[in-house]
């Protein structure tokens, strides 16, 4: 868990957050056990106030350019404002159907 614990360090530090969470979603895809290349975080955080959504994306990715240039393949992003948090539901994320995965229908 070093990359995820490298990702909440650094957006704790940036960002401050009222909320966070960051799932390591790697066992959902085609990649060995232990991995940690697909995460899902979910960010609440008065640094949103006032700033579009594609922006919040832009700014968390400049927080993690490392883990995004090295290990992390995918990384879904779920940035709120505070007010936006108490009315908001965190989608679920869906299985991967790529590589050796295939669908079940």
């Amino acid at each position: 868990m070093v990359i995820q614990q490298a990702i909440e360090q650094k957006l704790t530090q940036a960002l401050s957050p009222q909320h966070m969470a960051v799932e390591n979603e790697s066992h959902m895809h085609s990649v060995p056990p232990n991995s940690e290349t697909h995460f899902k975080v979910v960010l609440v955080s008065e640094a949103f106030e006032s700033v579009r959504l594609v922006q919040r994306h832009q700014k968390v990715y400049q927080i993690l350019s490392e883990e995004l240039a090295g290990e992390v393949h995918a990384l879904a992003l779920h940035t709120y404002t505070p007010e936006e948090w108490g009315s908001s539901q965190v989608p679920n994320s869906p299985n991967c159907m790529g590589g050796s995965k295939t669908d079940q229908q």
